[in-house]
């Protein structure tokens, strides 16, 4: 791309020019380039806030999914933040292990989802809600405005709500309420982390424009074929939450970039994602860079970086199999040494484990063999993925070759006024997710974790 169609291109990007992308409704979803200085605006609101509660409750959990929780996960890796703790599982053995971990009458519980919808987010409120006896003091909601999470808030007495802006899709929300509120939970220095994006937003105004950089770099590279995003792994673990961002945004109408935390950027069909974060701080400008970047990238590809027409799809399956009122077996069906035996670059291996969180150490001998094709090899819990990756397997190139893992999940968790329980909701969503990327024609298999 030329130096001045470039320019053009970044102005164009900062004037909500639909016509950069799709032409279709993507100027109405960029409220994410001002939102680090709105966001400013609040610190002084949040710190007091956050003083209050730090004093009086000694853990937070915070109940989320996608966008609503990865960017918290990485600021509490990347800042070593202790006292809080994320739950983006419905696996029953986690439930009970996040009930064991917590003094209940000294935690406050943040239930944040920007549809104010989410089944899981909804899920987790009211399982805690019932186990706090109903106290409202003890839960704070971030949701966009008039979202029946926020009519619950109210109705329920909710100690807090703190309001998302509308023009921002989940993904691109890190520097939002849903971000900030829990780094003020965390004790990270607000000045700090938003005045880094602050400085990243305004460089990426101008010329030497480090969000622009990428971007053409990644949309030069998938041009090439390179389509395998091998993001630089980070103690923070900051490819957790690049993985949705770049996934949900690209994968789209058979196309799109695949992103791989932590993988070897060499090989023909890859290129390396960048990560720069020195000071813990500067993640704060990161999550702007890599924002603009992959702007960018939707330009390059013709497609709209702010919308996810796959990812309800499974949402709908799993409706339906919650809806039929059967209890999936999750029995083991295909081959997984004949689903193997056929990769081979461009392929990638995408391992989607609905399994205990606290056993994902046990899926290391699958991610090695799957490493022994040469092909990219991704890994990620259900149903976290499916808020993260999901519509990329299903809306992205044909080339994923899909292993589920299920394991063992123990005994029910009852979800308060539902007629199932977690157990039930994750077998639900994991046979969802399977008949939906079948029908898509893509190649899938399903092993239990303990014949691994």
């Amino acid at each position: 791309m030329a130096v001045a169609s470039q320019q053009e291109l970044v102005e164009r990007v900062w004037a909500r020019d639909a016509t950069v992308w799709t032409g279709s409704d993507e100027g109405k979803w960029l409220g994410w380039l001002d939102e680090p200085k709105r966001m400013q605006e609040r610190i002084g609101d949040l710190l007091r806030f956050a003083e209050e509660v730090r004093a009086e409750f000694e853990t937070f959990v915070l109940l989320g999914m996608g966008g609503s929780s990865l960017a918290p996960e990485v600021l509490k890796r990347t800042f070593g933040a202790k006292g809080i703790h994320v739950l983006d599982t419905t696996h029953p053995a986690m439930i009970r292990h996040a009930g064991d971990l917590v003094d209940f009458a000294k935690t406050m519980f943040v239930s944040a989802s920007k549809s104010g919808t989410t089944l899981e987010t909804l899920s987790h409120t009211d399982y805690f809600w019932e186990q706090t006896g109903g106290n409202g003091r003890q839960f704070v909601a971030i949701t966009d405005p008039g979202s029946s999470l926020e009519r619950q808030a109210r109705q329920r007495d909710f100690r807090a709500i703190f309001s998302g802006e509308p023009t921002i899709g989940g993904r691109y929300s890190a520097l939002s309420p849903f971000g900030i509120v829990p780094a003020a939970l965390m004790g990270i220095d607000l000045e700090r982390l938003l005045g880094n994006a602050v400085q990243m937003a305004e460089a990426c105004r101008g010329e030497t424009n480090p969000g622009l950089q990428l971007g053409v770099q990644l949309g030069d590279g998938w041009r090439d074929g390179r389509d395998k995003v091998c993001i630089d792994a980070t103690e923070g673990g900051f490819g957790l939450w690049a993985e949705q961002l770049v996934a949900e945004s690209t994968g789209k109408h058979g196309k799109g970039l695949v992103p791989a935390p932590g993988e070897s950027p060499d090989g023909p069909d890859r290129q390396r994602g960048e990560v720069q974060v020195g000071d813990p701080h500067s993640i704060g400008g990161e999550f702007f860079r890599w924002e603009f970047a992959v702007a960018v990238v939707g330009s390059t590809l013709g497609i709209n970086p702010f919308d996810q027409p796959d990812v309800q799809a499974a949402k709908d399956k799993t409706k339906e199999v919650l809806a039929s009122g059967e209890d999936p077996k999750l029995e083991a069906e295909g081959s997984l040494d004949e689903l193997l035996s056929t990769a081979e670059p461009p392929n990638y291996v995408a391992i989607q484990a609905f399994i205990d969180p606290m056993r994902e150490d046990e899926l290391r001998p699958l991610i090695d063999r799957a490493h022994e094709t040469g092909c990219v090899v991704t890994h990620g819990l259900g149903p976290r993925y499916l808020h993260s990756t999901g519509q990329l397997h299903k809306g992205g190139p044909p080339t994923g070759l899909f292993v589920q893992v299920v394991d063992d999940y123990g005994p029910e968790v009852p979800i308060p006024n539902q007629p199932f329980g977690f157990g039930r909701l994750i077998r639900a969503q994991a046979e969802g997710d399977f008949q939906s990327l079948k029908e898509r024609g893509r190649q899938i298999v399903r092993v239990r974790l303990e014949d691994l």
